[in-house]
């Protein structure tokens, strides 16, 4: 489904994003794991189309992102970033609305549109407040409609930076089983974690970034490992097994 071959961005003269060669299949969980300025966000934008990389090419269907229209664009993937403040008196359901946009064409929203939007509302928990403003959302509370908004348009792709930020334990489980969900019925999701549990238990794949440039990619059994994860966060760490299989990881009390 996506194709990055030697991607990269540069602004000025330094790489955000360097020398990325990955392909990821059709029914996919990838987690993008890695510092603060990594080159997780940049990565996602550079997918979803938002930027053009200065290096190589990104290929989505075996067709380049650049010669998508951005309506046809937008029909095949969605983009959660993760800034995303409306200041506006949207309420809830209105702001979930706006992921059919692509879908319009120009015509008003129909009733299939509506029940559409209720039902990933519900999906995520947030159909209690549909009928509330998004300004006055806790943070927890938005997020959950700012996911039901990306459920909404329906992608193929769906591309999320840090969809579990504000979100308590209960709810982050939420949105990654959910994920899981979506992958299973043949769509695929690249998200940006920082939570290196939450991207060991739920990920198929996990790509691992440091300064741009990519440390290890792979399974998380492959990916995880206490010689990678120490190069890449200059902290030790702790390896355990969970019951479950996976690898459980712990930074070690004193850091080193």
């Amino acid at each position: 489904m996506v194709e990055l071959e030697n991607v990269g961005y540069q602004i000025g003269k330094h790489w955000l994003v360097r020398n990325i060669n990955v392909t990821v299949e059709n029914g996919a969980l990838w987690g993008l794991v890695g510092p603060n300025g990594a080159g997780k966000s940049t990565l996602l934008r550079l997918i979803s189309g938002e930027l053009l990389p200065t290096t190589g090419e990104i290929r989505f269907f075996d067709k380049p992102i650049r010669s998508y229209a951005p309506k046809e664009l937008a029909r095949l993937r969605a983009y959660l970033q993760q800034k995303r403040d409306i200041n506006f008196p949207f309420t809830s359901l209105e702001v979930a609305l706006f992921g059919r946009h692509p879908h319009l064409n120009g015509r008003k929203e129909t009733v299939k549109d509506l029940s559409i939007a209720k039902g990933a509302l519900q999906q995520v928990e947030a159909n209690m407040f549909e009928d509330r403003l998004y300004p006055t959302l806790s943070g927890g509370e938005a997020s959950r409609v700012d996911v039901a908004r990306i459920l909404t348009q329906a992608p193929d792709l769906f591309l999320l930076d840090e969809p579990t930020n504000h979100l308590d334990p209960r709810h982050q489980v939420q949105i990654l089983n959910l994920c899981k969900t979506i992958c299973s019925r043949g769509k695929t999701v690249i998200t940006a974690i920082h939570d290196l549990n939450l991207a060991s238990m739920y990920a198929d794949q996990l790509l691992l970034l440091k300064d741009g440039m990519s440390v290890a990619c792979g399974p998380p059994k492959t990916v995880l490992t206490l010689s990678q994860l120490s190069e890449t966060y200059d902290i030790s760490f702790d390896i355990l097994s969970h019951p479950d299989g996976y690898p459980w990881i712990r930074p070690t009390l004193n850091g080193s």
